[in-house]
């Protein structure tokens, strides 16, 4: 980025090129993406992925597996590169992984100023992305009863 337009960024933004701005729902989902890599990295390196077994409310309360059911198992699996569980357990963390790989990318680039800050979604993106959020909700949700026998 050149000076010109680091001097235009400021005068229409408030904000220097380069400067973190942390105010879109895709950047904030990223950064909650790379903080749960950390996490199921940090689980797999202190307990091997064993241990710790937290059992989901809903399954436990119910007997019904929920749209996450398997992420930590997944998550886990992922963090030390058995691909065979991660398709057992949740594949839609592998989605989740591309995303976050996706935003911090992004993020990164957005930092050092290369990519323009994020812009305000228009009402009909927003409902766009629940949609897409939604199927993938569902899509999960239908691949957890499968796996558990409920469908």
């Amino acid at each position: 980025m050149n000076q010109g337009s680091s001097r235009a960024r400021l005068a229409e933004t408030g904000q220097p090129a380069g400067a973190w701005r942390p105010g879109s729902v895709p950047e904030q989902l990223g950064l909650a993406g790379l903080a749960a890599a950390g996490a199921a990295a940090a689980y797999q390196a202190a307990l091997g992925g064993e241990g710790l077994w937290l059992p989901c409310p809903l399954r436990t309360l119910t007997g019904i597996p929920c749209p996450l059911c398997g992420m930590t198992t997944a998550a886990t699996g992922l963090a030390s590169g058995d691909l065979g569980a991660v398709l057992a357990a949740n594949p839609f963390v592998l989605l989740l992984a591309g995303f976050t790989l996706v935003m911090a990318v992004l993020m990164a680039a957005r930092a050092l100023g290369w990519v323009a800050p994020p812009a305000q979604w228009p009402e009909s993106r927003r409902r766009q992305g629940y949609r897409v959020a939604g199927v993938l909700a569902a899509a999960s949700w239908a691949f957890q009863l499968h796996r558990f026998g409920w469908v």
